[in-house]
């Protein structure tokens, strides 16, 4: 191999700023007046004499960089800094604004020595050897992730969308598959619709305009190898035609497809093989990361292979040494490693199962170490509660509760009563199973008890529901007074009224400022409310028992304002329709108690389910038309395409105005999505309650806060998109009234699993049962088909992985145990990532 020459002419220097510079702006060209050409058109001579020993220097003189776009201009540059390494060395660490500044620090003995940044680091395009670098001049993983060769503002920019923002997250973004690139084929060999990777020359390589009037430039190039000739093309890939110059030895890697009677490549990932660098787009598990607009998957192949080369040495081991031997676990750093790039299926899986395990212990550690400091030294209101309170008021009700239900009020009158540690509570059950007969009779004991409660939920119209149901349920006692905003009952058995309020944003100012006032005087007893109730100026200062109702809409940091309303540390109770498994509450509600409602109360219906193909979607019109001829409602759910509220809205509209204008135009079809102001959506829903729409066209916001007796129709769009604990939930919202509901579940093209799951549907009506089978299907960022408020997100942990989790909860159990504070030295780092994970959940649900 014949070496590098060092160079030290004098168009180095001006040639290396002039890259540097280009890099910073985003390759625009404008380093050099009149373009970077006019610098070559002076220096070729010279530069080609000093480097005509070295092999493909020849090529890097001959494309016109003006003719080239960014990208192909960005790998022209890397081309030249791998032929001459001296052009990536800076006198110094780069600055955020993309000019070279000295620095220095001080070695151990004295001597000044110059930090070099990982930009003057070799190029690596190969993942990392088995010793990985530590990271250069004493920096760490969590220095931001411009630091890296070739990431300007603008890269920076696009890596930020995926959640990139250090060289720590950049390691952490694992990929989402490998592609099986491993087998290597001759060209005689290859077989259509099969991946595999072909190594070969390039025979001729040319650019060819394609599209409306030529705008798109393609590369065609033939490849081969001794046993015959290929034909490759790579679509607006233009630029790479000056790239494959004949001769050039290249790797060739995707699914062979036939091409008017020949096999072809289309697209192809490729790596050229005439360096000393180890191929990463071609021949073994290719990763495929997340992307977004403007970053392909071949650039972050190539930022994720350089932060492991020159930084993976800087990731610390996580867990105590006897924790990993204990487990069986493999060391942190070489499962990072093998999670980008395995050598096989068994090195990934032990990879996933060392990280998935971090996730799963640090989510364990914080939730019990939250729980810790929930109790420690916090002092609650003890509330005794009267029996004769809650014997008068459950026989006033018109049904006899379920033993589920009193098992749940057994459960939170013991948690009143013992006062210290105030009462943190879930009590979940399926919708209708009767959550707020529950929630109410605690919050009676607590108004006898002469406290007051409060109930906070997420939109106007279900604040609107809990006081009418609870006005309803309140109706048979003594001497009811209801009016717009406050109701009041006198209870016999105390001797005194018991008042209700409802606060929202809509609520008319007079009544506000009423409610307000006797709130702060502590003469009303419960008030129920939106945000409205955590906002400036409103005080409840003998409040001891707050109620949050589907809490997965309200973050921590709302629930403590709703805390915070009162003079003292009030108990909490926090409600969920969506029936959550084990292993699930276990993650997200490790610091809670949990109470659960497993049976539905006598005469609730069973909502009809079916599963129809699409050829069967006229049929299901023709079924919905009917039932609003009978003088029913409907609901129309549009798929969650992804998660992104602008795409589920434009897909909302898009169906609103083709079943409005096409399908039903004699109808009333409304409109609900999650890109509407909150007055809008509360609008809506009131029409469609109060019966003034007949179809409402919604997105998934409608799993919560709408509850319309007179709806008997529930049809879902793309229904093979939710998981089955969300249209579990859809489904609630019909089989509210006294008349027969039914579920239509629609989807275009299913895979044979999910017809699996729609069937499933069809036949289990237990929530609790669906959502342990979802749960096994699907990871927990689609159990509630948007990513849970204050879920983190797990990159490599499935909420599936019973035993892992069932060890890391022992784990963690056992650690907090010995050291609760975690403040031993072999904790420190577990102690910060816990610290992280705790300010990241209260950040990402404020």
């Amino acid at each position: 191999m014949v070496s590098k020459p060092e160079i030290t002419s004098a168009w180095l220097n001006p040639f290396r700023n002039i890259l540097q510079i280009e890099e910073d702006h985003g390759f625009d060209n404008r380093a050099v007046v009149g373009g970077l050409d006019k610098f070559l058109e002076r220096w070729a001579p010279d530069m080609a004499l000093e480097l005509e020993s070295l092999h493909g220097a020849d090529s890097l003189f001959h494309p016109a960089y003006s003719s080239m776009s960014p990208e192909g201009r960005r790998e022209w540059a890397s081309a030249w800094r791998d032929l001459v390494p001296s052009l990536g060395m800076t006198p110094g660490p780069a600055s955020t604004s993309g000019k070279s500044t000295a620095a220095a620090e001080q070695t151990t003995n004295g001597t000044s020595a110059a930090v070099k940044p990982a930009a003057s680091q070799p190029s690596p395009q190969g993942p990392p050897g088995k010793t990985p670098q530590t990271p250069p001049g004493g920096l760490t993983v969590d220095v931001p992730v411009d630091r890296l060769r070739g990431v300007d503002t603008k890269l920076s920019a696009k890596l930020k969308r995926l959640d990139v923002t250090t060289v720590r997250d950049l390691l952490y973004l694992f990929p989402r598959r490998h592609l099986e690139y491993a087998n290597i084929a001759k060209i005689s060999q290859l077989i259509p619709g099969l991946a595999c990777t072909v190594v070969g020359t390039v025979w001729e390589a040319h650019p060819v305009s394609k599209g409306f009037k030529g705008k798109r430039k393609d590369t065609e190039a033939v490849i081969s190898d001794d046993t015959g000739n290929l034909k490759v093309v790579w679509f607006g890939q233009g630029y790479l035609a000056r790239t494959l110059k004949p001769g050039t030895r290249i790797a060739i890697s995707g699914k062979v497809d036939v091409y008017m009677g020949q096999l072809s490549l289309e697209s192809p990932d490729y790596d050229l093989l005439d360096s000393a660098l180890e191929p990463i787009n071609t021949g073994r598990l290719v990763p495929v990361y997340p992307l977004t607009e403007g970053l392909t998957g071949r650039n972050l192949r190539r930022l994720a292979a350089q932060a492991l080369q020159l930084w993976l040495g800087g990731v610390e081991e996580l867990l105590p040494q006897d924790v990993v031997s204990r487990i069986g676990l493999m060391p942190l750093q070489k499962a990072v490693h093998l999670a980008h790039y395995p050598d096989d299926q068994a090195a990934w899986d032990g990879a996933r199962t060392r990280l998935a395990f971090d996730e799963l212990f640090t989510l364990q550690l914080a939730g019990l170490s939250r729980a810790r400091l929930r109790r420690q030294d916090v002092v609650g209101v003890p509330i005794e509660v009267e029996d004769r309170v809650l014997e008068g008021f459950f026989a006033s009700l018109p049904f006899s509760l379920t033993e589920a239900q009193r098992r749940c009020v057994s459960d939170i009158m013991e948690d009143l009563a013992r006062g210290s540690p105030p009462m943190n509570r879930l009590l979940q059950g399926e919708v209708g199973s009767g959550k707020t007969v529950v929630a109410l009779a605690a919050l009676l004991a607590t108004a006898a008890a002469g406290h007051q409660g409060a109930i906070m939920v997420p939109t106007e119209v279900l604040a609107e529901q809990h006081f009418q149901t609870v006005s309803r349920l309140l109706s048979a006692l003594d001497r009811p007074v209801e009016e717009d905003y406050l109701f009041t009952v006198y209870l016999e058995s105390l001797g005194k009224p018991v008042s209700v309020g409802l606060l929202t944003g809509s609520t008319r100012p007079a009544w506000k400022r009423e409610l307000t006032k006797m709130a702060a005087a502590g003469a009303l007893d419960l008030l129920i409310g939106t945000h409205a109730l955590i906002q400036s100026g409103v005080s409840l200062p003998r409040l001891a028992m707050a109620v949050a109702d589907e809490q997965h809409r309200f973050g921590v940091l709302q629930r403590g304002a709703l805390r915070d309303r009162g003079d003292q540390i009030p108990h909490i109770l926090i409600m969920s329709a969506t029936p959550i498994p084990r292993t699930l509450s276990l993650t997200l509600y490790g610091d809670l108690d949990i109470s659960t409602i497993d049976e539905l109360p006598e005469g609730r219906q069973q909502v009809a389910t079916r599963w129809l193909p699409p050829e069967r979607r006229p049929a299901a019109y023709g079924f919905l038309r009917k039932e609003v001829q009978a003088g029913r409602q409907a609901f129309v759910i549009c798929p969650l395409v992804e998660e992104s509220e602008l795409i589920e809205s434009r897909a909302a509209t898009e169906e609103h105005r083709r079943l409005s204008q096409e399908v039903f135009p004699d109808l009333n079809v409304g409109l609900l999505h999650g890109r509407m102001s909150a007055k809008e959506k509360d609008r809506v829903m009131r029409q469609f309650r109060d019966g003034e729409v007949d179809i409402l066209v919604s997105t998934a916001v409608v799993e919560v806060g709408i509850d319309v007796a007179n709806a008997t129709v529930m049809l879902i769009e793309g229904a093979d998109r939710f998981g089955l604990a969300q249209l579990h939930q859809f489904r609630g919202r019909v089989g509210r009234g006294q008349h027969k509901s039914y579920c239509l579940l629609l989807s275009n093209s299913p895979s044979e699993v999910a017809k699996e799951r729609l069937s499933a549907l069809e036949n289990i009506h237990n929530g609790f049962q669906l959502a342990e089978a979802d749960l096994e299907l699907r990871g927990p960022g689609d159990f509630f088909g948007t990513r849970q408020s204050g879920m983190p997100n797990l990159r490599m942990a499935k909420l599936s992985d019973r035993e892992l989790l069932e060890t890391a909860r022992r784990e963690a159990t056992r650690m907090m145990e010995e050291d609760p504070e975690l403040k031993a030295p072999e904790h420190a780092l577990l102690a910060a990532q816990v610290a992280r994970l705790l300010d990241l959940v209260s950040a990402e649900t404020s």
